[in-house]
């Protein structure tokens, strides 16, 4: 079974986003990059842009396939780990540490609280 912190909140596609810190973090979660196998690639996004929630924000390449990135959330993008252009391979060794992927300043909190708990997305991924 797949790492699936309690504390973050999740997408179906994948995404998790760490709605106690702000800016909060964004990454793809263990079960995504387990799927994806060895990141080779991360299109980071722009500082600044205005995105929607479920708006595809980047792109993570692997050896297996590309796949697009979505914002679990409405808001700006504030900060792109830039560790990840020199290393991709973070993603794969710490999804939800060093390989997180941009950070976003919510516009509105409380879209955070319609994605789906650790435990839910167990059952999602089960």
């Amino acid at each position: 079974m797949s790492n699936v912190p309690d504390n973050l909140r999740y997408r179906d596609s994948h995404e998790w986003i760490d709605p106690q810190q702000t800016p909060a973090p964004v990454g793809i979660t263990d079960h995504a990059q387990a799927e994806l196998t060895d990141v080779v690639f991360v299109d980071l996004p722009k500082i600044g842009t205005q995105v929607s929630a479920g708006q595809q924000v980047c792109v993570v390449e692997s050896v297996k396939a590309a796949s697009d990135i979505y914002a679990p959330v409405s808001g700006e993008i504030v900060e792109a780990n830039d560790a990840l252009s020199a290393d991709p391979g973070l993603i794969n060794r710490d999804p939800f540490g060093a390989g997180w992927i941009f950070k976003i300043k919510p516009s509105n909190a409380a879209e955070a609280d319609a994605l789906m708990n650790a435990e839910a997305y167990r059952k999602h991924i089960g």
